[in-house]
């Protein structure tokens, strides 16, 4: 019988997690500047943050856990 894997050190899936989403979501910043300029704060977010919490569940997250997962 196997042992099951360790889960990971929430410090290290954290920096991780910043070392991905900070670069998407400066991006998505410059992109949607253009096209909501006049929006409210609160109308952007409702666009942007959608994006990013879709890229991290299906996108990031998995492939942190795929390639670094000896650091973790």
């Amino acid at each position: 019988m196997s042992t099951p894997p360790r889960p990971p050190r929430r410090h290290h899936l954290a920096f991780f997690v910043f070392l991905c989403v900070y670069p998407l979501v400066t991006a998505l910043i410059y992109a949607l500047g253009p096209l909501t300029t006049g929006w409210q704060v609160w109308q952007r977010n409702l666009v942007m943050v959608p994006i990013i919490v879709v890229a991290m569940i299906w996108i990031i997250i998995p492939r942190i856990h795929r390639h670094c997962h000896r650091w973790l």
